[in-house]
């Protein structure tokens, strides 16, 4: 029988994926244009998956690059073509009072769900 190595949480993708650095977005870019590899020969190569490959290609055509281009750019420029510039949040959310929630919690029949609901309908958001 053989065994699989449990990955952790993070590796699994129960987290949110942090973007990739420039050097990998440029190795994946090179190995593409420069190299001709597939999508999943790039993906195995930089362990990278190949959902990954394939965005980071999509954007880089999308915003008109080619390699040479890539080579040129600086790695802010780079990313402001590929991702856009970065957008700030337009709404902030006050973080709840835990106190109070856990105080409400107590009574009989207050469930969580609710709780969230109420919060919703103060915010504004309307769930």
């Amino acid at each position: 029988m053989v065994q699989r190595a449990v990955r952790p949480e993070t590796e699994r993708g129960a987290m949110a994926a942090e973007r990739l650095s420039m050097r990998q977005i440029r190795e994946i870019l090179r190995q593409k244009w420069t190299l001709g590899r597939s999508h999943r020969e790039v993906a195995q190569h930089l362990g990278a998956g190949l959902g990954t490959v394939s965005g980071v290609e999509r954007r880089a055509r999308a915003a008109g690059l080619d390699w040479p281009q890539v080579e040129a750019l600086g790695d802010e420029v780079l990313e402001a073509r590929l991702y856009g510039p970065p957008t700030p949040p337009t709404h902030h959310r006050p973080a709840p009072d835990c106190a109070a929630l856990h105080a409400e919690r107590r009574k009989p029949s207050v469930t969580l769900e609710l709780l969230h609901l109420e919060y919703l309908d103060l915010e504004g958001t309307g769930g």
